[in-house]
């Protein structure tokens, strides 16, 4: 019955052409239905475009030639009730809704839409579609380096390696932005600088025609072909000028000072699709340089927490890039796996390991190599330093009461190493506990976990979007 809910009363009205008096046309040509009071009410570009004498305060249209029905249909929902339902927001008209929702001035609903899509994207980790909607926002709205949303994308696409992102999926002009919001920042980045050529030209050419797509897909090798020697095949590039005209607004985001010289020499100027002059400024910077100091990937360097296959109980089974540690059915004492990436030098690190299929107790930590058995359980062994599950971290058999304990399925675990100060601090579920009472750690570490069946846990880089995020919103 009407008359008790004020929101649910005023639900009534969203997009109802019997209390409507001005129609609103959009971008796709789908018209809605809008009270023009309650419009201008909530809006102040609604009320400058409805009460200003000219005439749209006459007619009963109004068109919005740049924004999307999806969009427009969220902005209605939230100026008639003040808020809209998570459900309302999906991958298909999140950028529109927030578009939309700065067009119209309204803050707190963008606020609101990046809580839901930073929430949204860590619940689905494994269907990350950053680059499609990089692509949409690239298309849909201005670029500028205040956009929390597209900085947000930008950071996401950063830390996945070009080479894994399916050729489409990243529109050229998100490319562009994604290698000029990077270039010379000490921003996280995982792709080397080749690949980050290879990437933009076989972009380029896809935009040229399928046959020069087709050609530098077979003739341009990845990073590894080359390490493997891989011999190079000297093929003509059809529709070469055209494919160097598309990678022209690339080329000043690439920094060719961090690819090899032999690559440089060997695989990328004979395709002549570079100006002369950029690779020879190259070459003299090495000259004058007379060593090549660059890191061959741009940005702050961004550690790789992959899991290590020779580094594996011999019943866990590694899967997903070496993303997953999967225990197999006849793991009925926890084993352990430790990452490929050593730990060393100084700094702060981060991971997160996701608890994708809980066991007996979970466990997540470090530990050195030192005589280190992976076919026993790390909190047991002098060089293992774990939490468990059970709220306690263990090392040499040593218990310590640490945190209340998580046993639920997809529950987060963030670790916190210092590798100046030697210690070790964790997160769990979004709650950072204090650091552990573990002193002078070891200077070389490696993230570890120990799990038994039916145990399945994920590990990647620590997202350190949400906290800024969650901020902003309060």
């Amino acid at each position: 019955m009407r008359g008790y809910s004020l929101k649910k009363d005023l639900r009534l009205l969203i997009n109802n052409p019997k209390y409507s008096d001005v129609e609103i046309l959009c971008e796709d040509k789908k018209k809605l239905f809008g009270c023009r009071a309650i419009l201008a009410a909530r809006s102040e570009v609604f009320d400058r475009l409805l009460y200003n004498g000219m005439k749209e305060t006459y007619e009963n249209q109004i068109s919005f030639p740049n924004i999307n029905s999806s969009g427009m249909e969220i902005i209605l929902e939230y100026i008639y009730t003040g808020s809209i339902n998570e459900e309302s927001l999906t991958k298909d008209n999140t950028i529109e809704a927030f578009y939309a929702a700065d067009y119209f001035q309204l803050p707190d609903l963008q606020d609101f839409i990046m809580i839901v899509f930073k929430s949204t994207m860590e619940r689905n980790y494994r269907e990350n579609y950053s680059p499609e909607l990089l692509s949409k926002v690239a298309e849909i709205m201005p670029i500028s380096e205040d956009n929390i949303l597209l900085n947000l994308l930008v950071e996401s696409v950063a830390t996945i390696p070009l080479n894994t992102i399916e050729f489409g999926r990243l529109s050229i002009k998100a490319l562009q932005y994604l290698l000029s919001c990077t270039y010379d920042k000490e921003k996280p980045f995982v792709t080397p600088e080749y690949e980050v050529f290879r990437y933009s030209a076989i972009v380029a050419a896809k935009q040229v025609s399928n046959d020069a797509y087709v050609t530098l897909m077979e003739i341009l090798p990845t990073l590894e072909q080359i390490k493997e020697s891989t011999e190079i095949e000297n093929r003509i590039i059809v529709d070469r000028q055209k494919v160097s005209k598309q990678l022209e607004p690339l080329v000043k985001f690439i920094d060719f000072r961090r690819i090899n010289a032999q690559i440089l020499a060997n695989t990328i100027e004979p395709l002549e699709i570079i100006p002369i002059e950029t690779i020879l400024s190259v070459y003299r910077h090495l000259a004058l340089l007379n060593k090549l100091d660059l890191s061959n990937t741009r940005g702050k360097p961004q550690p790789i927490f992959d899991f290590d296959e020779t580094a594996c109980g011999s019943k866990l089974i590694i899967e997903d890039n070496c993303k997953v540690v999967q225990a197999s059915n006849g793991c009925d004492r926890h084993q352990s796996v430790r990452s490929k990436m050593m730990l060393e030098n100084g700094g702060v690190y981060e991971w997160d390991v996701i608890i994708e299929k809980h066991c007996g107790t979970v466990w997540v930590g470090v530990c050195a190599t030192e005589n280190f058995n992976y076919e026993k359980f790390a909190g047991h062994q002098p060089t293992g330093w774990v939490l468990g599950s059970n709220g306690n971290c263990y090392n040499s058999s040593y218990k310590l009461d640490y945190c209340p304990s998580f046993k639920n399925e997809g529950a987060k675990i963030t670790v916190h190493l210092d590798m100046d100060k030697r210690t070790c601090a964790f997160t769990v579920n979004g709650t950072k506990y204090y650091v552990s009472g573990w002193n002078n750690l070891p200077s070389k570490l490696y993230p570890v976990v120990s799990l038994n069946y039916p145990g399945r846990f994920r590990i990647q880089p620590h997202q350190k979007n949400q906290h800024m995020i969650e901020t902003l919103y309060r």
